[in-house]
């Protein structure tokens, strides 16, 4: 098998993701952000007018040279230190105010940064529980999974250090640009000049840079699906002996991620250099442009305070010289960081983005009692009737006693609108029934099943529950109707009592005993090692196939649902336990109505009715005996003519 990386064209963030990062930040940390905006101006302000005192220290000194020659050092001094001083004192009161506010945003943004991913976070998995059983199966989990992972931690590094980079860089830089023009239009004319051509650079190189690093972060989720894929099915691989070829379909996944970052970085790598060289360049040519102006003082400096050019300006604006390009490099470091950061946001607002699972339903289901009238009316406590509460347009509400009715009539469907899965489906379940349906894999047997707990809608047909279309039943409360026990088996990282009670969580610890004994699984349980306090990690992994099939029946069994669906729930139990299962099995399915997806025949024989499907069609229908008389294809499959695939 060789899988291939949907690259579907050339990868990029969408237009206005950022916006919409900033709008999910702000949205939660207005008033932080604020004081964090304030001190970054603050601090952008204070670190560009070094130059300016430099500048007065430069004159103070040229000043007190001239005292000094004239009047001796005494006179120097006492004249030009208190003013050196006094500017020396107000420099580092203004650094340390620059201090105090990059102290400030730092710690605010420490706090942002981590709120707003863990905002992220929840909204996500907010998000995924409204998603429809169809995006979990076109989707890989791996991939899926990096969305926590991956995609969250570009964004740490947006939030918490490129965004604010580059507001500080950009205040710095719009600052350097006044004060340059305010000491020398001429030098401040060629630094930006050289500001241009670092841009284009940035531009060119970092452009190529980034699209290489949205590639990486793509490759990069499609790498962690594949070995989340192969963890999970290990034992698979193991038994196929698919280790050589798994190693070699890994090492093509591989390579292609490290095709994207070798290219990634290599841009990124290059750009450094270069815009750092360029600085030191510029730097130079400032200084030889400078030095020139300062000896021809009869060219007119044309600066905005109408200064002349000296040495006394000329030092200062070196220094800059350098920061200016020192800011446009860092900023420069950041394009790769929000390339991959906006790729990321991409992919977690495309989850976000899915279309939730549809419910148009307003009938719900509660708990009902007879009143002395023999009424069927809504009970505030849990009894063991139910009924759907079914409001009406005039303002009436009517309850239909759930009696597990189900009827299918006339229904197609197709998990994609170009292929019909299931062809005129019509059957019925009276209360109480058990209804059996075999076939081949791939008949139509889950699907069927999968159409009444409306994981997917129908194409065609109607689907009616007690008389109610499905329809206008809301999800949630069909859902809470029906239990299920599935031939796989999910348990999760908890008690032997939590994974039980997680079919009601409402439930005592009467009903999780009577529920693990009614299953035959009290037995079992008491014989772990802490009884139902017994931890389970790793999808049960410390019990066997029998035992954990055990524990999903008891999970159905405590939440008492009027109607079961049973997707071959013994298949993976030994005969010895079978036996005791089936005994349980048999008081859980009592006066519910029960659908069963039989493999092996032998355990449909007491049904009500079987259907035999075969490529989406009800072709025999009917008991175990009447089957059989009829000699037809489940005749053929009981007795080994055919066999199930």
């Amino acid at each position: 098998m060789t899988r291939k990386q949907p690259m579907g064209g050339r990868p990029k963030a969408k237009k206005g993701t950022l916006g919409r990062v900033l709008r999910f930040v702000t949205r939660y940390y207005r008033p932080a952000l604020i004081v964090v905006i304030v001190c970054l101006v603050i601090s952008a302000i204070v670190n560009s007018v070094g130059g300016l005192f430099t500048n007065r220290i430069t004159e103070l000194i040229e000043e007190g040279l001239g005292v000094y020659y004239v009047y001796g050092p005494n006179t120097a001094l006492a004249q030009i230190m208190p003013q050196v001083l006094k500017t020396v004192l107000t420099l580092a009161a203004v650094y340390l105010t620059g201090l105090i506010c990059n102290f400030t945003w730092t710690r605010i943004m420490a706090s942002v940064t981590q709120g707003t991913l863990r905002n992220m976070r929840n909204t996500m998995f907010e998000k995924m529980q409204t998603l429809p059983i169809k995006y979990f199966d076109t989707h890989p989990h791996g991939d899926t999974m990096s969305h926590y992972t991956n995609d969250i931690e570009t964004l740490r590094q947006l939030i918490s250090q490129s965004i604010p980079s580059l507001i500080s860089s950009g205040m710095i830089l719009i600052s350097l640009v006044f004060i340059m023009l305010y000491f020398s239009v001429w030098l401040a004319l060629v630094v930006f000049a050289g500001a241009c051509l670092m841009l284009f650079v940035t531009k060119t190189i970092g452009g190529r840079s980034a699209r290489y690093f949205i590639r990486q972060q793509r490759s990069l989720g499609h790498e962690e699906g594949y070995v989340e894929e192969m963890m999970t099915g290990q034992k698979v691989v193991k038994v196929f002996c698919h280790e050589d070829a798994c190693k070699k379909e890994f090492d093509e996944i591989n390579e292609q991620l490290f095709r994207d970052a070798e290219s990634a970085n290599r841009f990124a790598n290059i750009l450094m250099p270069i815009l750092g060289n360029i600085g030191n360049l510029l730097y130079v040519l400032v200084v030889f442009i400078g030095g020139a102006l300062v000896i021809g003082a009869d060219i007119p400096n044309l600066s905005l305070s109408g200064k002349a050019l000296d040495i006394a300006v000329l030092i200062p604006f070196m220094g800059m010289t350098r920061q200016f390009c020192m800011n446009i490099n860092q900023a420069s470091q950041h394009v790769n960081s929000i390339a991959m950061a906006l790729a990321g946001a991409s992919r977690i607002f495309d989850l976000l983005d899915e279309e939730p699972e549809a419910d148009e339903g307003y009938v719900t289901l509660v708990n009902a009692a007879y009143n002395k009238k023999g009424e069927l009316v809504e009970s505030d406590k849990h009894t063991s009737t139910w009924a759907w509460k079914h409001p009406h347009e005039d303002g009436t509400v009517t309850y239909t006693l759930l009696q597990g009715d189900v009827r299918f009539t006339d229904v197609d469907f197709g998990y994609v609108p170009e292929k019909t899965v299931l062809h005129n489906i019509s059957l019925y379940a009276e209360p109480g029934q058990k209804v059996a349906f075999v076939g081949s894999t791939g008949a139509g047997k889950t699907t069927i099943t999968n159409l009444i707990n409306r994981f997917y809608d129908i194409a065609d047909g109607k689907v009616r529950y007690d008389g109610i279309n499905i329809n206008k039943i809301k999800k949630a409360d069909l859902r809470r109707s029906l239990g299920v026990i599935l031939q796989e088996t999910n348990l999760f990282t908890g008690t032997v009592m939590e994974n039980i009670r997680y079919g009601r969580l409402d439930a005592s610890d009467e009903e999780v005993y009577a529920a693990a004994q009614l299953a035959n699984a009290h037995d079992f349980i008491t014989r772990l090692p802490d009884g139902y306090n017994t931890m389970l990690t790793g999808n049960g992994a410390n019990l066997s196939q029998g035992q954990r099939q055990l524990i999903s029946i008891a999970r159905a069994a405590v939440a008492d649902p009027p109607v079961m669906i049973m997707d071959e729930a013994t298949s993976s139990i030994d005969t010895r336990t079978e036996a005791l299962v089936q005994q349980g099995m048999d008081g859980l399915m009592c006066g519910r109505t029960v659908f069963v997806i039989a493999h092996r025949l032998s355990t449909v024989r007491n049904s009500d009715v079987i259907m035999v499907l075969e490529h989406g069609r009800i072709i025999e229908r009917g008991s175990h005996d009447d089957l059989i008389a009829k000699h037809g294809k489940y005749y053929q499959l009981y007795t080994g003519a055919f066999e199930l695939d």
